[in-house]
């Protein structure tokens, strides 16, 4: 496994000990991990299946992740041990928040990684739901790179462990998608086109049942 080069050290001692737990509660299959660029702004975009996608996710990708959290979580145990470990990006729910979408673009425009969810909340399905302009936006105004992430199976968990079952869960990362030139002035129809690219990209990857509403495009 490979762990973040551009981080501290408290996040690739996170990074390894979430994989060391993962191989022991989890069959863990995970494919693409070269095609994580090394460097420069990127957007990760995962599915939105469950709570575990998160770690599952900072523990596989080789660099240092930002990521969103619920503003309920602000000075809560879960949000103090979040800020240890990297930097977070709180959102009011239920409202644009223009704080937090300027905090993105910060991190995305000093080059760092930012984890997003296209879909923009957990899917209760499984299945992907139609997906939102915010990766676009943010890749778009910010010259980064969106890194499609597929993973399924974790959902399975709560269910399997009681029963000593170790999920298998996978993930799958393709090669990134970058925003076409001069998309810094895209609009809702660019936006659009590119988050397309992104939503059909995921449900290349994933099996029938997790397709969602893209189920008959791929």
């Amino acid at each position: 496994m490979k762990l973040a080069t551009d981080a501290p050290l408290t996040y690739r001692l996170m990074q390894r000990t979430l994989w060391a737990l993962a191989r022991i509660l989890l069959r863990i299959e995970v494919t693409g991990v070269e095609n994580v660029p090394a460097s420069g702004p990127l957007v990760i975009a995962p599915n939105h299946i469950h709570t575990f996608d998160v770690p599952i996710i900072g523990m596989v990708v080789p660099r240092r992740t930002a990521i969103f959290a619920a503003d309920k979580w602000r000075g809560k145990l879960g949000g103090w041990v979040l800020e240890r470990v990297t930097h977070v990006i709180y959102v009011a729910r239920g409202e644009a928040d223009r704080a937090a979408l300027s905090q993105a673009l910060i991190v995305l425009g000093q080059g760092h990684a930012l984890a997003v969810a296209p879909e923009g909340t957990r899917s209760r399905t499984g299945g992907l739901q139609p997906g939102k302009h915010g990766v676009a936006y943010l890749a778009s105004r910010t010259s980064a790179a969106i890194l499609p992430v597929a993973v399924w199976g974790q959902e399975t968990a709560l269910r399997d462990w009681p029963r000593l079952r170790r999920p298998a869960v996978h993930v799958r990362i393709a090669p990134p998608i970058y925003p076409p030139p001069g998309a810094e002035r895209a609009r809702t129809a660019e936006l659009h086109i590119l988050t397309d690219e992104l939503m059909l990209t995921l449900a290349a990857m994933m099996p029938p049942q997790y397709r969602g509403v893209y189920a008959d495009r791929v």
